[in-house]
Formats: structure tokens, C-alpha cells, sequence
């Protein structure tokens, strides 16, 4: 019997996964041309030629990956479980429900025009396929503040303005480098030359003169700040070493806006961050069936057949892009192979817990206008409303919980109750902004190891989000296709956690799903 072409690239899979798979097909002249940029992806029109795909879930993977393919004249048919689209990227407003598993449901009572985002918060400029799906779709985004020297911190039971901490931390630590160079202790190292240019830019960098002590400026904030007349402006001294570093919680918060993926510019969508899947759903809709829960995958031949909903109904197509997360797929009876059962379990997933009140924005009076503040408290930090700036109220997140501080806090502040939850947010805010914890009001939680469907914010491989580091053997095996199946969400991706990361698994999958139809 002859071997056809679908059959070689299945063995192909079997053993080397994904980019085997893709390899061969370039070999065979059969590939899908890589786009200039990823932003600008997109399968060849009328490739899919009215073959069947049968997508599991509607978050920003299955959302992408019905758009493309309906794009390129595949028949579609989307199954969400929830009564909503758009998966982590999730935002309450008013009159809304939060369903966590155990727990009674919440019911958001923010006023019109409010909204809370209880899943995905930012949106990194370097992410340019989500970002590229929002200017296509036609999504206006606005700045998202990620960081206010204005803010607090709240470690070790006093709390210091962002600036102070910043700027003293990076004083002290000039000061040691210029102490150093004084007295020799780096001949050598580097020359001469360079030594001298080193000691001449810690002055202007971080207030360190020729005595090689760091002196307070500007910069670090002001006991009296400049005023008119005669009040001039006095620095108050430099914190010490055991203020600045009171204890390892605070190491985050000085690295955050360094990390590669929280530098500035970070922006949102103009209305609530589930603007970008409301608009991409817009094209597909008629596609996504909600409320349809998949009971089981099975294969048939070289088709799959997917088992769903209360009543037991299935969907045949020929082909499946499967965007579950993996723990609870894992759950879900299938053919798949014991290699890929064995690799989808144990994959831990994100405990990660956010708490938000409705509340005049008392914030503002005090200078702050957006950004985040840090607390060691299991709470972790606060974020500030970035928009609609002098409004009458904002909605003030009070608790984004996912180990930012400590690695413990998210099992921690998970295991509370939801007032036990609002009750530690309200004495975080009271210890940032004394008497004014009495103006928040209509709090909710949202522990996303609790939301069914969800059972965690992403998957954790390795050392947590940002580990760049090769995933293994098991991470390999999830990225293998399962004949007519293949696999997407951000915990295939090395951008996890992010919107980004699922809408580039998608394409991956999805160019695995074109060179399968056209080799069929």
C-alpha cells in the first residue's frame, strides 16, 4: 500500500514533533511561506478549500485561530464552555457574575462606565500580533502606566515614595563603585581610561561627587518641594541600606520596569481589555457555539470527533485546533497517545488572585495618576486606573497576587475567603493612604485558580513567567499534532501568560494545520 503524504508527515510528527513536521514539508515544496514579521501572518486565501476545523475555546488562540482560518475558506466551528468569549482576558463590569468553584458568586455592582480587569492587565509594546490584531480590527488602544514614582511602597511597616527608594538605592550603590575607583580596588579590571570615565558619570548619574558621597538631588523627592517667593526646596536625607532593603520582598519591585516585557510603553485597549476579543469575535461569531463544554475527543479515521455539551452532541471535522489548558485537558477522555497524555500531566498552573473596589479617586488628590504600588502585604501591589484622569471615580485593582513579592502569596491569598481577600486589600490601602480605605466600595475578587475553565492564570514552566530556558521533552511532546490535531494557548509559547504568547502559538498550529490540508 502506498504511503501518501498525510500519512509521512503524521509518522513525521510522531517523532519529531511540530517543526519536523514543518521541515519536511519544506522539503516536499508543500510549506506555507513564513511571513516578513509575524504581525502580519496569514494563511493563503482559499487554502483551506471548505475543509472542516473544530476549534476547543474561544480565548485570544481560538479566537485568532477561527479568524485566520475562516480568513483562508475553512468551515469553523468554535466550542467555549463558558457564556463568555475571550478566556483570561476577562473584564467585569457592573451587573455582571464572577463564578468561582466552591464559592458563591460575586456580583459586580460598579457604576456605568467602570470596569474592573480581572485577567490580562497590560499589553507590552513588543507585542506586535496582538497589538497588529487590534489596529486591523480596529481596537484603540491608550497608554497603560506601569510605573509611578509618585506611588508608594509598603515594606517592613513604613511606607516611602517609589522615588525615594529608586533613587537612594541607585545613589548608595554609586557611591560604593566611586569609592571603589578612589581607592584603586578596580585597576586593572578595566583601563584607566575608562575607570576616569566611570567616576566622572556617577556624578550627574546618581548624585555622587568628588568625595565620592552620594548627596541627595531632585530626583529622590523633596522634604519641602520649591515654591513661590522665598520657600526653597530642602532634600530630606538618604535612606540607609537596611531601609532600602528591609527584606528580599522587595527586589521585584526595583527590577520591574526593567524586566523586557514591563518597559515602558505598555498600553491597553481604550474600555476594558477584552475589547480585542469582542473584536475579533465580531468576525466569527456565528462559528462559536458558548456554553459547550467538550466531554471528549476522539479520533475517527483521519478525522476527529469532538463529544460536547449537556447533551451529549458531537462535531465532526477534519481537523482540531485544541487551545485547552493543559491540566484540564488532561481531564478529558481521548486517543491521544500515552506519550502525550504522560506529557500534559503535572503542569503546574498560576494561582494568581486580583481584587479591585470602586472608589472617588482620592489617589489623584495626591498626585498619582496610574502606576503601580508595592506592598509587603499578601496583597502584593495596587494598580491606579491609567485613564479617564479626573473623573469622579476609577476602579482602584487593590490586590494583583502572583509571587511578585513572595512565592508563597499566591496559594496564600487564594485560600482566603473573598472578604477575607477585600479585608487585607483595604489595610494595604489604609497603610498607603491614611483614612481614606473608608471610600472603597463595591469590592470583588477573582482567584483564578477558582474560575472554571480556567483553573489558573498560565501555565508555569521552569522558573516562571519570563524563564527562557529549553522546556524539555515534555514541553516538545505538546507541540507534537495528534494526527488531525494540533495545539495552541499561551502555555505553548515562551511568551506566557501574555495575550501575545497565545496568538502566536495559534499561527504556529495553524501553519501546521494548512500544510496537513494541503498535503491531504
Amino acid at each position: 500500500m502506498a504511503l501518501t503524504r498525510r500519512a509521512l508527515l503524521e509518522q513525521v510528527g510522531a517523532v519529531g514533533g511540530g517543526a519536523a513536521v514543518y521541515l519536511a514539508m519544506e522539503a516536499l515544496g508543500l510549506a506555507i511561506p513564513t511571513a516578513a514579521g509575524a504581525e502580519k501572518f496569514e494563511l493563503p486565501r482559499a487554502s483551506g478549500a471548505g475543509r472542516s476545523v473544530v476549534v476547543l475555546g474561544a480565548g485570544i488562540a481560538g479566537l485568532v485561530s477561527a479568524y485566520e482560518l475562516q480568513r483562508a475558506g475553512y468551515r469553523v466551528t468554535v466550542l467555549e464552555a463558558r457564556d463568555r468569549i475571550g478566556g483570561r482576558a476577562w473584564t467585569i463590569r457592573g451587573g455582571g457574575r464572577i463564578a468561582q468553584n466552591g464559592r458563591e458568586d460575586q456580583r459586580p455592582a460598579f457604576s456605568p462606565g467602570l470596569y474592573f480587569n480581572a485577567g490580562a492587565a497590560r499589553i507590552p509594546s513588543t507585542h506586535r500580533v496582538i497589538l497588529g490584531y487590534a489596529r486591523k480590527l480596529g481596537v484603540t488602544m491608550e497608554p497603560f502606566i506601569n510605573v509611578n514614582r509618585n506611588a508608594g511602597w509598603d515594606f517592613g511597616g513604613k511606607v516611602q515614595p517609589e522615588r525615594r527608594m529608586i533613587n537612594d538605592m541607585r545613589g548608595h550603590l554609586a557611591e560604593l563603585l566611586a569609592k571603589a575607583i578612589d581607592r584603586k580596588a578596580l585597576d586593572g579590571i578595566i583601563s584607566a581610561d575608562e575607570l576616569t570615565t566611570v567616576r566622572q558619570f556617577l556624578a550627574p548619574y546618581a548624585g555622587v561627587g568628588a568625595n565620592a558621597v552620594y548627596a541627595p538631588g531632585g530626583s529622590s523627592g523633596f522634604a519641602v518641594e520649591p515654591g513661590g517667593y522665598d520657600q526653597a526646596p530642602r532634600v530630606p536625607p538618604p535612606l540607609g541600606f537596611g531601609e532600602l532593603y528591609p527584606s528580599g520582598a522587595v527586589t521585584l519591585p526595583y527590577l520591574f520596569e526593567h524586566i523586557w516585557d514591563m518597559q515602558s510603553t505598555m498600553l491597553q485597549p481604550v474600555g476594558g481589555m477584552d475589547r480585542i476579543a469582542e473584536a475579533i469575535y465580531a468576525r466569527v461569531k456565528p462559528s462559536v457555539r458558548l456554553g459547550t463544554p467538550v466531554r471528549a475527543i476522539r479520533r475517527v479515521g483521519n478525522r476527529v470527533r469532538v463529544e460536547h455539551g449537556p447533551r451529549q452532541l458531537m462535531t465532526e471535522a477534519d481537523h482540531c485546533v485544541c487551545t485547552l489548558p493543559a491540566h484540564l485537558l488532561e481531564r478529558i477522555p481521548s486517543d491521544f497517545s500515552p506519550a502525550k497524555k504522560a506529557a500534559l500531566k503535572n503542569i503546574r498552573y498560576l494561582a494568581s488572585v486580583k481584587a479591585a473596589f470602586e472608589s472617588p479617586r482620592f489617589w489623584e488628590d495626591e498626585g498619582i495618576y496610574g502606576g503601580l504600588a508595592w506592598t509587603d502585604r499578601a496583597n502584593e501591589n495596587l494598580i491606579y486606573p491609567p485613564h479617564d484622569f479626573g473623573a469622579p471615580k476609577g476602579v482602584l485593582v487593590a490586590a494583583y497576587v502572583s509571587g511578585w513579592t513572595n512565592q508563597d502569596n499566591p496559594q496564600k491569598f487564594a485560600a482566603f475567603s473573598d472578604a477575607e481577600r477585600l479585608r487585607v486589600c483595604r489595610e494595604s490601602v489604609e497603610a498607603l493612604h491614611p483614612g481614606r480605605s473608608k471610600l472603597l466600595e463595591n469590592g470583588v475578587s477573582v482567584g483564578w485558580g477558582l474560575v472554571p475553565y480556567s483553573e489558573g492564570a498560565g501555565a508555569q514552566w521552569g522558573g516562571g513567567p519570563g524563564d527562557i530556558a529549553p522546556r524539555g521533552a515534555q514541553y516538545a511532546e505538546l507541540l507534537k499534532p495528534e494526527g488531525p490535531i494540533v495545539f495552541a494557548g499561551e502555555h505553548l509559547s515562551y511568551q506566557g501568560l501574555w495575550q501575545e504568547g497565545a496568538a502566536l502559538s495559534a499561527h504556529a498550529a495553524l501553519k501546521l494545520v494548512g500544510t496537513m490540508a494541503k498535503a491531504a
